[in-house]
Formats: C-alpha cells, sequence, structure tokens
C-alpha cells in the first residue's frame, strides 16, 4: 500500500480539491505542501475550537446575577466541625477532615502570615504555635487541634506593642527577604519556653541533670532552630537576636547604618592594602 502512494504525480485530485487547492498558496505540488495543508487544517480547527469556547466564556459572563439571589453553600467532603482559640478568639471551622491546619490559616482564615514554603516539613516557614509548642502546620491536621490554643506570627504583638522577640529581629537585622521569618519567630518564642522548662536538646551537656531553665549558649540555640532554614543565610544575626532576649544582655551588632557622607571601613582598609602592594 506504502509503494502506491510513494510517486505523488500519479495521485490524481478530485475537482473539488483541486479548486481548494488554487485557493491555498503554497500548496499547488503535493509532498510538503499537502502535509503543510493538513497541518494549517488542524490548526484552523482547533482555533474554531477555541473561539467558540471564548465565545461561551463571553456569554456566561455577560449574565448578571439577580439581586438578592441566594446560592446553596458548596458541601465539603468528610466534614467535620473544628472549634478552637487562634490569636485569643474563639472560632469554629466546617471543613474536610483532610485540611492541614496551614490551609486553614491561610485559605479560610485569610492568616497569611504563615508560610508555605516546602510544604513536606522540612523548611519550617509554616510553624506556629498548639498549646505553647510549636508545630509544623502544614503537616498538622485542622481537625486535630480541636479544642487546643493556635498562636501564629499574628497573634504575638500585642496592640502596636512588637513581641521582644520580633523586635530583636529588627535590631538584629534577623531577616533579608523575610520569607521564613514567621515560622523562624514563633519557633524562637516557642525555643525560650522549652528552656524555661528545661527541656534538653542534642548538644544539652548533661541531660540528666534535671533543672529547671536552661541557659541557652549560641550552640544550644543553633540546634534548637536548625528545624527552620533561612536561603538568604542570617543565622547569625538570628542567633544574636535569640541570644538577647534569652540572656537579658544587649548583644553586640556586627553592622551599622551609614550615610553617603560616610566611608565603609571595609573599602578604607581595601584601600590602605592596595597602597602598600
Amino acid at each position: 500500500m506504502a509503494e502506491e502512494h510513494d510517486n505523488f504525480d500519479e495521485i490524481e485530485l478530485s475537482a473539488e480539491e483541486e479548486e481548494l487547492l488554487k485557493d491555498l498558496p503554497g500548496l499547488s505540488e503535493l509532498g510538503e505542501a499537502r502535509r503543510r495543508f493538513l497541518a494549517q487544517a488542524g490548526a484552523m480547527g482547533m482555533g474554531a475550537f477555541a473561539l467558540n469556547l471564548l465565545t461561551q466564556e463571553d456569554v456566561f459572563a455577560a449574565i448578571k446575577t439577580p439581586e438578592g439571589a441566594m446560592f446553596a453553600p458548596v458541601a465539603e467532603e468528610n466534614a467535620v466541625s473544628v472549634k478552637l482559640k487562634i490569636n485569643e478568639v474563639e472560632k469554629t471551622l466546617t471543613l474536610d477532615s483532610r485540611v492541614t491546619l496551614l490551609d486553614a490559616l491561610r485559605e479560610r482564615l485569610q492568616l497569611t502570615g504563615s508560610k508555605k514554603g516546602c510544604d513536606h516539613g522540612q523548611c519550617g516557614a509554616c510553624t506556629v504555635i498548639v498549646d505553647g509548642r510549636r508545630v509544623l502546620s502544614c503537616l498538622t491536621l485542622a481537625a486535630s487541634c480541636e479544642g487546643k490554643t493556635v498562636t501564629t506570627i499574628e497573634g504575638l504583638a500585642k496592640g502596636g506593642e512588637l513581641h521582644p522577640i520580633q523586635a530583636a529581629f529588627i535590631k538584629h537585622d534577623g531577616f533579608q527577604c523575610g520569607y521564613c521569618t514567621p515560622g523562624q519567630i514563633c519557633s524562637a518564642v516557642a525555643l525560650m519556653n522549652e528552656a524555661k522548662n528545661g527541656e534538653v536538646s542534642y548538644v544539652t551537656a548533661d541531660v540528666r541533670k534535671k533543672s529547671r531553665s536552661i541557659k541557652l549558649s549560641d550552640d544550644e540555640i543553633r540546634e534548637r532552630m536548625s528545624g527552620n532554614i533561612c536561603r538568604c543565610g542570617a543565622y547569625p544575626n538570628i542567633v544574636r537576636a535569640i541570644q538577647e532576649i534569652h540572656s537579658g544582655k544587649e548583644q553586640a551588632q556586627t553592622w551599622s547604618f551609614h550615610t553617603p557622607d560616610e566611608k565603609l571601613v571595609e573599602n578604607k582598609t581595601e584601600v590602605e592594602n592596595h597602597e602598600t602592594v
């Protein structure tokens, strides 16, 4: 059968086909031109289909909703009722039993401070505080928080007064892009409570010694904050911010603001080194 169509010159066209080919430029010969014709025909068919869809969308968009119209709510699958306290406000939600706490906060309550980073519990951007303990809200089912108290980044400040950890992060420039910062701050706040309760970590010197309060070294802070990833690399500043609040002692800053009239020390040093060479 393939041999019969190897020579395109022997193929005869009907009168209708010849009339169609005469009106379409570049299709007077068979072979490559014929394949081009089939491609163009297919494209025209898809174009007509897309035009039909757009027309339908325009028709539906033009339909005006009558004033006072009532719409039946969309039923949730596997719906459960969850009552919890979020940032000191009682909330009752009806949602799918599979909805995570993070999605409930962001999509249902518009508390978008908690960020969805990896959505696999590896980056810590979604960290919130549940009953005083930090949790990864992307791995926590909202239904499991029934009757619990949830604190998000929006609930740390009291009125116009920042939480001490928030103020310290600003003072020590503990963030750059700020995406991980809500999770970092919530984790740091819960970390302080863990230290007060004497909870040990992997780097605690003596885990057998029961202590009501643990004095956090820089290594302790780094270990306890290791679940929160900062892609900007602001870790030294984060450690200083937490250490200042934990110890109550002012931590030295390794940076300072400067004006256009001031000369950076680093630049001055580079010039001196260059002149010496």
